[in-house]
């Protein structure tokens, strides 16, 4: 693999990151609401994959279905995104962010919030880049379709719990209630666990060469930011606070990866 040219490619998706961040933090600011970069985060994702495409050439059929599993991810998530915001107040992280941003609450957001976010975009996609510009050899056939049968599961793993957790929250029955059906039986968060499949399935196609395989911190700083960083601490204590039911449900419920729930200490029916 010509490693200048990977070089090249990366650096022309660290100015895409760049610009579709900055363009959606003046949409934020014209519409007073910062939660708009939720809806770029898959969108910048799909972006990068396009441009990556259109810059380089070959065979191989890493090259295509990083691109393709990558664009269908990406707008997937940009459409839950900006339909469950849709019609909804701020999002309180942010909400509490311009709260407590002194006299420039929208700089801080920019530097803390956006442009982190477009330094992980970029780094995250470094495996799509290298997929893309890295042709696979027939002997790693095998390995390109391990990464999409990953990429599958967590795909799956997303679109299923957040359509659940839709219907749940949309049933007036469930006010104050813990959904603990589902998926949701078996890990806390299986649309971050599905996130995190879906980039090491990436991965898995970006293997198909050296350099793809030396990409591999990619995937692992996603996975720890699903499971430890990202909203979930956040979640999970507005949830301990507004859902009694909830601490119940953490004790026997995994936090990230699907397992058989815990046995719970013994307790009163309607917990939930």
């Amino acid at each position: 693999m010509n490693w200048s040219g990977f070089a090249v490619l990366a650096a022309v998706a660290a100015a895409v990151a760049l610009t579709a961040v900055v363009f959606t933090f003046a949409v934020a600011r014209s519409r007073q609401r910062y939660d708009t970069i939720d809806t770029l985060w898959g969108l910048g994702f799909a972006l990068i994959a396009v441009v990556g495409f259109a810059l380089t050439s070959g065979g191989g059929a890493a090259r295509y279905l990083v691109t393709v599993l990558t664009v269908v991810w990406g707008l997937r998530l940009a459409i839950h995104l900006h339909r469950r915001n849709r019609g909804k107040p701020e999002d309180p992280r942010y909400a509490a962010m311009v709260r407590r941003g002194g006299a420039n609450p929208a700089l801080r957001i920019f530097l803390r919030v956006y442009l982190t976010q477009a330094v992980v975009l970029w780094f995250v996609s470094l495996p799509v880049l290298a997929a893309q510009l890295g042709g696979a050899g027939s002997g790693l056939a095998p390995l390109v379709w391990l990464g999409v049968a990953v990429w599958t599961v967590g795909f799956a793993f997303e679109v299923i719990g957040d359509e659940q957790l839709r219907r749940f929250t949309a049933d007036p029955a469930n006010a104050g209630k813990v959904l603990d059906s589902g998926l949701w039986r078996y890990t806390r968060h299986p649309n971050y666990f599905g996130d995190a499949c879906v980039w090491w399935g990436l991965y898995l196609l970006a293997c198909t060469s050296w350099l793809g395989a030396a990409t591999v911190l990619s995937p692992v700083v996603m996975t720890l930011l699903l499971a430890r960083g990202t909203g979930k601490p956040l979640l999970e204590k507005g949830m301990r606070l507004t859902r009694p039911g909830y601490a119940y449900y953490v004790e026997r419920t995994s936090g990230f990866f699907p397992l058989p729930p815990r046995k719970p200490p013994t307790r009163s029916a309607g917990h939930r």
